[in-house]
């Protein structure tokens, strides 16, 4: 079952609409839930409500799972370009970047998340509220959000599925942020990238091991290793910076989040 609610973004007073998939025996079960957070809430279960008209396909997954989990996808703000403000976490460190122009409110968005949203859905909904029941995950710029919030924010998310992370203009803080953040070592990074959204491939059709984006998250997941964070690195061989292709990674995500 999939509940559409409104939800106030308090730093700047508007809706950021909640899409939270509740199991099927939500109702009648009277158990406690793991809950996982996702960025673009939007885009998650429906095509209907998707902005480019193709979802992630998070429902059809979900039903046919075999794993029950709370889902709480946080829409991102609509107007003008306060989606790539808001979940910018750090300010561009890479000279003539399109990101420099934006102020980073990633850490405002992330507080409202722990703070506001998270409180407010293990009062209302049946959770499991402690970090090792909690994940989120994100792509683009809801990876990066992702995993700066796994890292940054590692007392609440035990987990973080890093889709498609938009992360080359901001190595520099976050390879610093990495490296003196306490992360704990029950703590699971999924960091992934498509072979058609590579910076610098040859070869779209093969697996990439020398694109720029491949070494941003090889960096980036060496770093988290090195602190006995548990890191899977994925290359999808033919995946684009799309919905369509990220649908093809829900398995393999949540399997290696979830799953022992």
């Amino acid at each position: 079952m999939i509940v559409k609610r409104d939800c106030i973004y308090t730093p700047k007073g508007k809706n950021r609409p909640l899409h939270i998939w509740l199991p099927e025996d939500y109702a009648t079960s009277g158990k406690r839930y793991p809950v996982m957070y996702f960025f673009d809430g939007h885009n998650l279960f429906s095509n209907e409500d998707a902005t480019y008209g193709k979802s992630w396909g998070l429902k059809e997954f979900l039903d046919g799972w075999g794993r029950d989990l709370i889902l709480v996808g946080i829409e991102c703000g609509h107007e003008g370009d306060e989606r790539l403000s808001e979940y910018l976490p750090y300010r561009s460190t890479v000279l003539n970047s399109f990101f420099r122009k934006f102020k980073p409110m990633g850490g405002i968005t992330m507080d409202w998340i722990v703070n506001e949203i998270k409180p407010m859905i293990d009062q209302e909904y049946r959770t499991l509220p402690d970090r090792a029941n909690t994940g989120i995950g994100g792509s683009s710029m809801g990876g990066i959000m992702s995993l700066y919030a796994g890292v940054h924010y590692n007392q609440w998310f035990s987990k973080a599925a890093c889709v498609s992370s938009a992360m080359g203009f901001c190595m520099r803080p976050l390879m610093k942020d990495i490296r003196t953040s306490p992360i704990a070592p029950d703590t699971r990074f999924y960091l992934s990238w498509g072979t058609k959204e590579a910076f610098g491939i040859k070869n779209p059709d093969q697996d990439d091991r020398q694109s720029k984006t491949y070494r941003w998250n090889k960096r980036a997941a060496d770093a988290l290793s090195a602190l006995g964070a548990e890191v899977k690195l994925y290359c999808q061989v033919g995946g684009a910076h799309c919905e369509a292709d990220w649908e093809k990674q829900n398995p393999i995500f949540m399997n290696f989040l979830w799953c022992k």
